[in-house]
Parts: structure tokens; C-alpha cells; sequence
């Protein structure tokens, strides 16, 4: 786990909120998938992200999850929350990309539980009609590859970081659950295409910025859904000359599970979370061809090489 989380019931939350929310605090809302999440926060710069990230929510409709992000002296950076009513009290976390996940955390607990829709920490694209997840441990290269893909006719992006998924009897549909996209200012250097777009981004003190990818793929090249057809696992081994090969579902899920699905993020993680997210990616995955990448290899390489297998 990135930050530590603590449990809390709902009278300790009620007296977080009511201490912490005497401070001068930014308010906003976020539309993540149908889903209303509030943020409160002491910092103008979380605030400003949060607004360019997420698609924004009516200010007069009530919220199903809430964020409490602020600085305290007093205490170390982690998370409480409470499971019941889906509230996350954020302290010295300056990193938006875990607040940003965090707020996706909340929704993906508000759908997991009540209507059946599960999250992927992934990219999800759409290859002529067909969707496709890369899912991949942080740092393995998923936004590297998702954006990679992007410069080719006929893809078009989803989510480049987290997505849901909606099972039903006859197809796996993918949703995007942000506007715009956070990332590292070294997307323009390995990929060329994208450097004017990043020239034109503000960047936080983690080198990231929130951009958006209509800039440089036009509007129709980032759309709200797709059918799920083709997984791509990523991982990263100097020791392994083979670039690309293709799984098995049990290969796959065996991978997925020992890896906590590659979702460090998810608030809670007991014993009917798991069970319930198995089911999900045994589904899945039992729907779709599965591949697995080696990004150790030249990121062009291992590009063309998923691109060939997706597209095929």
C-alpha cells in the first residue's frame, strides 16, 4: 500500500469532519461515472487539479462519496475511512495522484458494493472497434504504452489509469472515469508526438500534469466506452528475451491475484473483497485473449509488438 489506512466508525468520522471542516476549505465536485464524489481540501493547487481532471458535478446534488484532504501538523500522512459512509480523510498526502486515486477508490466502493460494476487500475483503449485493458503494476510502463498506442489510426482512449467494468450476459463494457489524464512530463520524451501538448502543461512539483488528450488526438480520438475483447498484462524482467506472449485465463488470474490485481488503491481488502473481485477477473479474463509484455525491451519494440497482437 502506497499510504497507510486506518478504519474508522462513523461517530469518529462525524468528529474529523466536523473539527477539520472549520478550516477555509476549497469545495468541489466530480461526475466519476454517475457517481457524485466531494472534495474538500485546504490546498488551491489540489483543487485546481481535481477541476481539470474529473468532469465536474452540479454543486446542488448530493454526494454519494466524500474526500477530506488537508495538511496537519500533528499528523502522519494516511488515510482514515469510513467504510459506511464512504469517506476518506486525506492527511499530508501533497501527491495528487494518490488523492486522485484515492476519489476513484471511493467510487469503485460505491459501484463494487451496490451495483456490480468493478474497477481496473488500468488503461483502456479502443483498436478499431475492439476493446483492449493494459493492466501492469505502477512504473511498468501502462501509461508509456496506453499513450503509445494512441498514435496509431484507428485507437482511441478510454482511461489511461483506472476504468470500470460492467459485466453482462453477453459482452464486458469498459468506462472511463476521467476528463483528462495525469501524467510524467517523460511521455514527450518517449514519445515524440506529445511533446507540444506537455510543453503547454503546468506541471506539479512530481513532474506530472494533468493534460488532456484531445489536444493531439482531436475529439473523436477519446470516447466513453468500449467492449472489453483484449487484456494485455505488462511486466518488466531484463531476464526474459521474449517480448510478448499470450496466456492462458489461469496463467492470467494467477498473476492478477498474487499482485492484489495490481490495484494498490483500494480502500478495502478483506476476505468477501477478494472473493468478489476474483469472480470478476476469472470473468474477464475467460472473455477476452490474454497477452503478457515485457517492457525491459526498447519501448518502440514492445509497442509494435502489442500493437500487432491487439490489433490482429
Amino acid at each position: 500500500m502506497p499510504y497507510e489506512i486506518e478504519y474508522i466508525d462513523v461517530e469518529a468520522k462525524h468528529r474529523l469532519w466536523s473539527d477539520l471542516t472549520k478550516r477555509p476549505l476549497y469545495t468541489r465536485k466530480a461526475d466519476i461515472y454517475g457517481c457524485c464524489i466531494k472534495l474538500l481540501t485546504d490546498s488551491r493547487l489540489t483543487s485546481d487539479l481535481w477541476s481539470d481532471n474529473f468532469y465536474s458535478s452540479d454543486e446542488n446534488r448530493r454526494s454519494h462519496g466524500r474526500l477530506l484532504a488537508v495538511e496537519d501538523p500533528v499528523q502522519p500522512p494516511h488515510v482514515k475511512y469510513d467504510p459506511y459512509t464512504k469517506t476518506a480523510i486525506i492527511f499530508n498526502i501533497d501527491y495528487y495522484g494518490w488523492i486522485k486515486s484515492v476519489a476513484l477508490a471511493v467510487t469503485g466502493e460505491i459501484l463494487e458494493d451496490s451495483h456490480e460494476i468493478f474497477s481496473v487500475h488500468g488503461a483502456a483503449l479502443d483498436v478499431n472497434g475492439s476493446g483492449v485493458a493494459i493492466i501492469a503494476g505502477s512504473g511498468v510502463g501502462k501509461t508509456t504504452h496506453s499513450w503509445g498506442m494512441l498514435r496509431n489510426p484507428g485507437v482511441r482512449l478510454l482511461a489511461d489509469d483506472w476504468f470500470f467494468v460492467r459485466v453482462y450476459e453477453r459482452s464486458l463494457l469498459a468506462f472511463g472515469s476521467e476528463k483528462n489524464c495525469y501524467v510524467d512530463a517523460d511521455l514527450g520524451h518517449i514519445w515524440g508526438e506529445y511533446k507540444n501538448m506537455l510543453d503547454r502543461a503546468v506541471f506539479d512539483k512530481r513532474g506530472r500534469a494533468v493534460v488532456n488528450a484531445r489536444w493531439v488526438v482531436g475529439n473523436d480520438g477519446v470516447i466513453p466506452m468500449t467492449t472489453l475483447r483484449k487484456v494485455v498484462l505488462l511486466k518488466r524482467d531484463p531476464s526474459d528475451g521474449a517480448v510478448i506472449r499470450e496466456l492462458d485465463p489461469g496463467e492470467a488470474f494467477e498473476i492478477l491475484s498474487r499482485n492484489g490485481f495490481y490495484n494498490p488503491h483500494q480502500l478495502v481488502n478483506d476476505g468477501r473483497k477478494f472473493q468478489l473481485r476474483s469472480g470478476f477477473f476469472k470473468t474477464l479474463l475467460s472473455r477476452t485473449r490474454i497477452f503478457l509484455a515485457n517492457t525491459a525491451h526498447p519501448a518502440p519494440e514492445v509497442q509494435d509488438r502489442i500493437f500487432q497482437a491487439v490489433s490482429g
